[in-house]
C-alpha cells in the first residue's frame, strides 16, 4: 500500500510535466496569437482536465461551503484589476456574437487550471510539504504557463493572483472558492473594461 506522502511526492513531477505540455500545445496551436485562438484554448482545456483526472480529481458532491469565498474573491480580484483604469464601461467588450461561445470557453479554460493548480497539485504538493509551499509552487506554475500569453509585464499580476487563488484554497479546504473566483473574474473582464 502507498501511503499518501508517497503518492503525492509521485503525482507532482507527472502533473507538473502535463501542464507544461499542455502549455506548449496551446502555444504551438495558437502561433502568434495563442491567447485569442480557440482550438488552442480547448486543446489547453482538454489536456488539463485530462491531467487532472490522472491526478486524482474524481466528481464528487458539490462542496456549495466554498461558494460564498469564491464570489467574494472573484469580487476582490475584478475590483483590483480595476485600479488605475481612468473610465470604466460596463457592457460587453466583446461582440454580442462572441459572447454566446467566448463565456463557455473562459469557463472551461479557468475551471480546467483550477482542477490542476489548487485541485489536484496543490494536494500533491501538500502531501509531501505544506500549505504554503502548495500555494508558492502553483502559483509560480500559473505564473509560468501565462507567460507566453500575456508577456513579462503581467507575471508579478499573474503570481500575485495565484498567490490569492491559492489562499483561497486554503481558506476554503476545497478547491470550489479559487475555482468560482477565478471563472467569476475571468468572465467579468469580458463585461467589464
Amino acid at each position: 500500500m502507498i501511503s499518501a506522502r508517497a503518492a503525492g511526492m509521485n503525482r507532482a513531477p507527472a502533473l507538473m510535466a502535463a501542464v507544461a505540455g499542455a502549455t506548449l500545445a496551446r502555444l504551438v496551436l495558437g502561433g502568434t496569437a495563442p491567447a485569442a485562438s480557440v482550438p488552442a484554448a480547448l486543446v489547453f482545456s482538454a489536456a488539463l482536465l485530462a491531467a487532472a483526472v490522472l491526478g486524482g480529481a474524481r466528481p464528487a458532491r458539490f462542496p456549495w461551503t466554498g461558494v460564498p469565498l469564491g464570489v467574494a474573491g472573484a469580487a476582490a480580484l475584478v475590483a483590483i484589476s480595476l485600479v488605475g483604469v481612468p473610465a470604466v464601461t460596463l457592457g460587453a467588450r466583446a461582440q454580442q456574437a462572441t459572447l454566446a461561445w467566448w463565456v463557455p470557453l473562459v469557463t472551461v479554460v479557468a475551471a480546467a487550471e483550477e482542477l490542476v493548480f489548487r485541485g489536484v497539485l496543490f494536494d500533491a504538493v501538500r502531501v509531501r510539504s505544506s500549505d504554503a509551499v502548495a500555494i508558492a509552487v502553483t502559483a509560480l506554475l500559473f505564473a509560468a504557463i501565462h507567460l507566453p500569453l500575456y508577456g513579462a509585464a503581467a507575471l508579478p499580476i499573474d503570481l500575485c493572483v495565484g498567490v490569492f487563488l491559492g489562499c483561497l484554497r486554503v481558506g476554503a479546504g476545497t478547491v470550489t472558492a479559487p475555482l468560482i473566483a477565478h471563472v467569476l473574474a475571468d468572465v467579468a473582464t469580458g463585461w467589464v473594461g
